[in-house]
């Protein structure tokens, strides 16, 4: 029976893993070995009862008492905090999914890595913040990771049996969220509410909002040229309104390999999940005759200044990536809180990265986790700091 772990289970990815693992026999084809999640303990304790977890850990100490309501008398332990949720992290597990959103998944990711355990990565700021370290890190102790990202599934699905100096470019593509045929100045008025609906995809909050502004995007360049090894000269954007395409992979003798697909993540996990053997999934396969016809653009970065920044992070390197990380996060809660306007996120995070660019050591990776918590702290200041100068 193979053992897992799922870190983040309560969000929009944990929970598709769960269907996932419910729909394959749950605890009696997989010894869960630990659920994490945040404030949604009543669900947290559910999973926990459903899959028979060994543990289940909140990282919002405050929710313990009543997470430990929620699992009286199953035997299931309870712990609280981003300790235990490493703890959690370090555990034995054959598979550890880290769904975690943001920053806070990379220090129970380095601990997976860190017993040699496979890690399926669904938390993209685990490679843009500390990339250098982490696949470092996975060499050393022989870990092995798998992407979940539907896009970096997609090129690695697209790159099985292929050599990655044949690849002339790969393409990432892009919905373009919720704002794509906005006028673009209409974006200053965009609301909390308005960017929070995405047009294909069902994301949590803060995902759907990265979508809108293509931050997420942004990302997921930056991951894709850590993980792969994949110089910013071989990556491209392309908008891609209906989300069948999540990439495309063109070899220099002109020919292009493509990963299509419904917008549906359980691909992507059930493929990390069933590595390397591919099994039945809950997710329908493609009717290219209803669709019709898709469609594709060249991203403006008029309207999605995100991309120039992540490419600009890139051909830094150093502490680039951990410091736009940090951030556009401090300014995803501000927009969220009614700080900023959306159109000021761009902003605050080129702001960041122009104070980082003068600090002592930012042209040089970060060495080890606290190093890149040290500029995650500084570039949430400089992002805080922007907010207030604007």
């Amino acid at each position: 029976m193979r053992s897992v772990s799922v870190l983040g289970a309560t969000g929009s990815v944990g929970e598709s893993a769960f269907d996932l693992l419910m729909r394959a026999g749950g605890p009696e084809t997989f010894r869960t070995v630990a659920l994490t999640g945040g404030a949604k303990v009543g669900r947290l304790a559910q999973m926990a009862r459903a899959l028979r977890a060994g543990i289940a850990v909140t990282a919002w100490p405050e929710k313990l008492p009543e997470l430990r309501a929620a699992l009286a008398g199953s035997g299931i332990e309870a712990a609280a905090g981003v300790d235990a949720v490493a703890e959690a992290a370090a555990r034995p597990a054959d598979w550890t999914l880290s769904a975690i959103v943001g920053a806070a998944g990379l220090p129970p990711g380095l601990e997976v890595l860190a017993r040699g355990g496979t890690l399926a990565l669904a938390n993209k700021e685990t490679l843009v913040a500390a990339g250098p370290l982490v696949m470092a890190r996975a060499r050393g102790t022989g870990a092995r990771i798998l992407p979940v990202d539907s896009e970096h599934s997609a090129i690695f699905q697209a790159l099985q049996g292929e050599n990655l100096d044949s690849v002339e470019h790969v393409t990432i593509t892009a919905s373009g969220g919720a704002f794509r045929d906005w006028p673009l100045e209409r974006l200053a008025q965009a609301t909390v509410a308005e960017a929070s609906r995405h047009p294909n995809w069902d994301m949590g909050q803060r995902i759907t909002i990265d979508s809108a502004s293509m931050f997420n995007k942004a990302l997921e360049v930056i991951e894709a040229h850590e993980f792969f090894g994949i110089g910013i000269d071989r990556l491209r954007v392309l908008v891609h309104p209906q989300s069948i395409i999540h990439a495309m992979v063109t070899h220099r003798d002109g020919g292009s390999i493509a990963h299509l697909g419904a917008p549906d993540m359980r691909h992507a996990i059930g493929y990390a999940l069933n590595w390397p053997a591919r099994a039945a999934l809950p997710v329908p396969a493609l009717d290219l005759a209803a669709l019709g016809s898709l469609t594709f653009a060249a991203p403006d970065e008029a309207r999605w200044p995100a991309l120039r920044l992540a490419r600009e992070a890139i051909q830094t390197g150093g502490a680039a990536g951990a410091v736009l990380n940090a951030a556009k996060e401090q300014a995803l809660d501000d927009f969220i809180a009614g700080r900023i306007r959306f159109t000021d996120m761009a902003p605050a995070v080129e702001h960041a990265l122009d104070l980082a660019a003068r600090a002592p050591g930012f042209g040089q990776n970060p060495g080890d986790l606290e190093t890149v918590l040290a500029w995650d702290g500084f570039a949430r200041r400089a992002a805080a700091q922007w907010r207030g100068a604007a």
